[in-house]
């Protein structure tokens, strides 16, 4: 039972962060926000205002806005990975083809190695003459 709790739970929030963190959100919380703007200008009170600003504008508004801009930053730092590991993927994959080129290289070496050694054993008695 919990468990179904918890998993309500997080679904939940997943559907509303991401309904939050979108823009047409802040243009929903602005218009929200607004309403209450005639109210505090009436009051003349300089007080009044800057805390309709602070408290009611902003704190709505910029709540989607950062939220937005963090999926935004996210997904970028994410497409930068996704890059960086492709890369590596392709590096890894060319040092594997040098390492088997080298191997290749050294029992090449190997074989004309044999092969010289073969022959200054067929010249040593001749020159020895």
């Amino acid at each position: 039972m919990l468990q179904k709790i918890n998993t309500f739970n997080t679904n939940l929030a997943a559907k509303i962060t991401s309904g939050v963190a979108t823009m047409w959100c802040a243009y929903a919380f602005a218009a929200i926000a607004l309403i209450s703007l005639p109210a505090a200008l009436k009051t003349g009170d300089l007080i009044t205002i800057v805390a309709w600003v602070a408290q009611t504008f902003l704190q709505l508004v910029l709540l989607s806005i950062i939220m937005v801009g963090q999926n935004v930053a996210s997904a970028s730092v994410e497409k930068k990975i996704t890059e960086t590991h492709a890369a590596s993927l392709g590096e890894f994959e060319l040092a594997k083809e040098a390492r088997s080129l080298n191997q290749q290289e050294i029992v090449e070496l190997k074989r004309i190695a044999g092969d010289i050694h073969r022959v200054l054993k067929d010249i040593e008695p001749k020159l020895s003459k």
